[in-house]
């Protein structure tokens, strides 16, 4: 089993316990040590619930990963945006293997820089787009990758929330405070929490390469600082067209995740909150709704299924599947089949342009 270090994750920081429990799902790692907190104290507490050894809780993340090299074989960094750059760097520069929560970094610029050490230091560098680890978004580009839409034409992804559609950043919310603060988010609200899901998951399944976007940001929630809502519309390397929405101020939704791709042969259907089934509409022919676990799972997607069809799986389970990729790829030298350096890279890209872009007008930028 490999051994890994957190870094962040600390009290009220779900996202935490999320990557711990995701780990032990599919037994791949074991936490050793940690830097989950700021403050040292709270580190140690947390430490000790999770039966962590005391002179392996550090003050703060370059002396963990100082005193850790060689012996730790990643860590997992699970902080505010704008200590993504400086922990993953200082775990790159001591040779520890990394993964990264999103977005990557603050500026590409930085992104660009890690990504050029984990090459250099041949270590392995990886980003929590988690939707990627579901069985039927696998099975989504099978079916993509061997025709069965034939020419893409139109793309459309959605990714709506409502737990901000209060002001919750003025109550005390932990998660919400650090989010809609320009100085510890990067500058950008739910473009980076869950619009740069929408950007890696479309080239993801469908293999178009984005090469125009126009984007409107919007702040629907009056007295926030930055974004809560955005409307993006894409261009392809192919031709293809498309349109991307993201909120976090959607009244009444909880995750709604929605993925659609209409080609000239078919289209296809996936909803996050109904996971477990894809919907395929041949052309010309009634929709057809495949079920995981199913004979007519494609076997990459298969490979990615872990219960019997008619048992649902979920959020954690795609965690665990993006993990296990990510731990094959550290210990056997297993190809990357998972969001990588280069991915977290181009979604800051993504963050940049679409800023741009709304700044002056919505007007097309090139990607």
């Amino acid at each position: 089993m490999l051994k890994y270090a957190m870094i962040g994750g600390g009290p009220g920081a779900f996202v935490g316990s999320v990557h711990r429990n995701a780990l032990a799902l599919n037994g791949d790692a074991k936490l050793v040590a940690g830097c989950f907190s700021r403050d040292l104290e709270k580190t140690r507490a947390i430490g000790a619930e999770l039966g962590l050894a005391e002179d392996r809780l550090y003050a703060t993340p370059e002396e963990m990963a100082r005193l850790e090299a060689g012996d730790v074989d990643f860590a997992v960094i699970v902080t505010s945006n704008e200590a993504h750059y400086p922990s993953v760097k200082t775990c790159l520069a001591n040779g520890i293997h990394v993964m990264c929560d999103k977005p990557f970094t603050v500026t590409s610029a930085q992104a660009e820089e890690l990504v050029g050490m984990a090459r250099d230091s041949e270590l392995v560098l990886a980003v929590t787009y988690t939707y990627a680890g579901y069985p039927m978004v696998r099975q989504a580009r099978e079916m993509i990758e061997r025709g069965d839409l034939g020419e893409i034409r139109f793309v459309n992804c959605e990714y709506p929330q409502g737990w901000l559609a209060e002001m919750l950043e003025t109550t005390g919310h932990t998660q919400a405070t650090w989010r809609a603060d320009p100085k510890r988010s990067g500058g950008v609200l739910s473009l980076g929490d869950v619009g740069t899901h929408v950007e890696y998951l479309v080239p993801f399944v469908t293999g178009l390469n984005l090469t125009r976007l126009a984007a409107r940001l919007d702040t629907l929630v009056e007295g926030r600082l930055l974004d809560d809502n955005g409307t993006i519309l894409t261009e392809y390397d192919t031709g293809a067209r498309g349109m991307y929405w993201y909120s976090q101020a959607a009244t009444g939704c909880v995750n709604e995740l929605k993925l659609r791709i209409y080609g000239d042969k078919g289209g296809l259907e996936w909803f996050q909150e109904d996971p477990d089934h894809l919907h395929y509409t041949p052309i010309g022919q009634p929709k057809q709704t495949i079920v995981r676990g199913a004979p007519e799972m494609l076997p990459g997607a298969m490979a990615y299924s872990h219960t019997p069809a008619g048992h649902p799986e979920g959020w954690l389970q795609a965690f665990a599947n993006i993990y296990t990729a990510f731990c094959a790829t550290i210990e056997h030298g297993a190809a990357p089949d998972f969001p990588t350096g280069e991915d977290g890279l181009r979604g800051v890209r993504f963050i940049e342009a679409c800023v741009e872009s709304s700044r002056n007008g919505t007007s097309w930028i090139d990607f």
